[in-house]
């Protein structure tokens, strides 16, 4: 990879793998003796905020940053052999939901003053309104959800963004995230981001959707993060409109992942109902 040249010089390393390109960075395996890591080079100014937290946090429940410099960020590889989609996918989701919010539990803690520039939720939510307007249905239920939730925000910390199965990894034996969107707003929305995963990832493997599976999530993230049922199912109502307005459009690649969100959306409306 010619982009990363001057970090590979500068910090000593050895290509070790071939490059992998995301929407928002491009990162490469590499070595500096024996040490196994990550290059990653951000693409987007977003990337950059990522960065920001990910050094905020100081390696205490997100994967610690080792060399920084403009673009580039250095990290360890995630070499662990666990993983939180396949826990799910293999009868163990308390677990894998447990553990995810250990880690957002460990990430809320940190109580240093915040990084300058990070995304209010009110403008991580600018999308649904429009969405609303041209689709309607239960995103309507999300935008008034939305519109009740974000003026009387509790616990404000920093947010992961998307804290997930597949953004959270085993880093030798201990869990940690990557790949923050650098939010600020309550907590509690760091917990509705997990519910649709690995569905999200892979349509073709469903879990969430499963029968059951959402009620026993709802259990355990309120009772391994301290959370009121209510406030989370409305969080959930007000974020799953929010994944769906993304998804919404003429790519069939995308109904899938919008099915999924809106049976969330839906299930939550009705928890909330009754």
């Amino acid at each position: 990879m010619s982009d990363a040249g001057p970090w590979l010089d500068r910090w000593r390393l050895d290509v070790d793998g071939p490059t992998i390109r995301t929407a928002n960075a491009l990162l490469l395996p590499v070595r500096r003796d024996t040490a196994e890591l990550m290059l990653k080079l951000a693409l987007t100014e977003d990337e950059r905020l990522g960065f920001d937290l990910l050094e905020w946090w100081g390696g205490a429940g997100a994967v610690p940053v080792l060399e920084r410099d403009g673009p580039a960020l250095l990290m360890p590889r995630a070499s662990g052999s666990r993983d939180l989609a396949q826990m799910a996918r293999q009868g163990q989701d308390d677990l894998a939901m447990g553990l995810l919010c250990a880690v957002a539990n460990r990430l809320h803690a940190h109580r240093a003053p915040p990084p300058a520039h990070l995304v209010p939720l009110d403008q991580w939510f600018r999308e649904l309104p429009a969405a609303v307007a041209a689709h309607g249905g239960i995103l309507q239920d999300s935008l008034q959800q939305m519109q009740e939730l974000l003026p009387d925000q509790q616990q404000v910390v920093p947010l992961h963004g998307d804290l997930h199965h597949a953004n959270v990894l085993d880093f030798n034996g201990e869990w940690l995230a990557i790949d923050a969107k650098a939010l600020i707003g309550e907590r509690v929305f760091d917990f509705a981001v997990m519910f649709g995963n690995p569905d999200l990832d892979d349509p073709a493997q469903p879990v969430a959707l499963l029968p059951g599976v959402l009620d026993r999530r709802l259990a355990v993230v309120c009772r391994e993060a301290g959370l009121d049922r209510e406030r989370l199912l409305r969080w959930l109502l007000a974020w799953s409109g929010l994944s769906a307005a993304w998804f919404l459009g003429d790519d069939p690649v995308d109904r899938p992942r919008l099915a999924v969100d809106l049976h969330i959306a839906e299930w939550a409306a009705v928890r909330l109902a009754g």
